[in-house]
């Protein structure tokens, strides 16, 4: 595969949770091939993916995971996903599999910092050197840009299990196994079925319903700027796609946050919280960035 213009040609590999999401382009931003591939075990699924990249011609591939995962280099987990639930994937060394299959270097991050990384390049965080990038879906994940560098620690961010007042009358029961008022327990797509006996999308007409969810997640957002202090904070997931929890949630950002910072980024809230602009391809784009990097 060419893109006749003797750029060095990139894999991606968005893992996530239900579907593999392969593809090769260019670190300017250009998808010249992209495939998809069910989840399964990584005795079934690995080989698919190394065989769709092994005559692609790339330099390197970069990969954004599901989680948690090892980031540490020098770890003797580096490279692993770790303690998912998961079953079949825990412990799996991804890194090895796909270095070993293809030959060329690796880069390896979350999936939601290779999202941000995406929207830095191309996207809602273009130019920026901190952002934030959220997905709110059938999980909760956050990834950081801090001073133009993915942020890392022990462990990379955990954002969808911060802990979150509820609000007084919810009893609805957290759909996080670990915690009763995370953002993911209370705020992401199983929690939403949870609390209304319905999917989100068959929820859209009530009210109620994203009042309460824009209410956990400007708590979120409130924490995370001050914690980070992005200059911009971009949503995306598939609870995202109602469009109308966008003017809540930065109306309730605005209460919580009670006219306590004076920063010109935050006080134009429409263009501090963003939904994401590239059309679920970020993390992809993240990806090829991911790649260049390890090369």
């Amino acid at each position: 595969m060419s893109d006749n213009t003797n750029k060095p040609l990139y894999g991606a590999l968005e893992a996530g949770g239900t579907k593999m999401i392969c593809a090769v382009g260019t670190a300017d931003g250009k998808i010249l091939d992209r495939v998809s591939f069910p989840t399964e075990t990584p005795a079934e699924t690995v080989p698919k993916m190394t065989a769709y990249f092994s005559d692609k011609g790339i330099s390197a591939i970069g990969i954004g995971c599901f989680g948690p995962i090892d980031l540490i280099p020098g770890s003797e987990t580096y490279g692993f996903i770790t303690t998912t639930p998961k079953t079949a994937w825990k412990n799996y060394n991804i890194v090895k599999a796909f270095k070993d299959a293809l030959g060329v270097p690796v880069g390896f991050d979350t999936d939601v910092n290779a999202a941000i990384l995406g929207e830095a390049g191309f996207g809602a965080a273009k130019g920026l050197k901190n952002a934030v990038y959220a997905t709110i879906g059938t999980g909760v994940g956050i990834g950081v840009l801090s001073e133009g560098r993915l942020l890392h620690g022990v462990l990379h961010p955990e954002g969808g299990h911060i802990l979150i007042a509820r609000r007084e009358g919810d009893t609805a029961k957290s759909a996080c196994p670990f915690h009763e008022n995370c953002l993911e327990g209370l705020a992401a797509g199983p929690s939403i079925e949870k609390r209304w006996g319905k999917k989100g999308f068959e929820l859209a007409d009530r009210p109620e319903v994203w009042d309460l969810e824009a209410y956990y997640i400007a708590q979120a957002l409130v924490n995370y700027t001050l914690l980070l202090a992005p200059e911009r904070i971009v949503l995306g997931g598939g609870v995202m796609a109602q469009e109308q929890l966008f003017p809540l949630i930065r109306e309730k950002y605005k209460e919580l946050l009670n006219g306590y910072l004076s920063v010109k980024e935050i006080e134009d809230l429409d263009s501090y919280i963003v939904p994401s602009s590239l059309g679920g391809s970020q993390a992809v784009l993240g990806c090829f960035l991911l790649a260049k990097d390890a090369l």
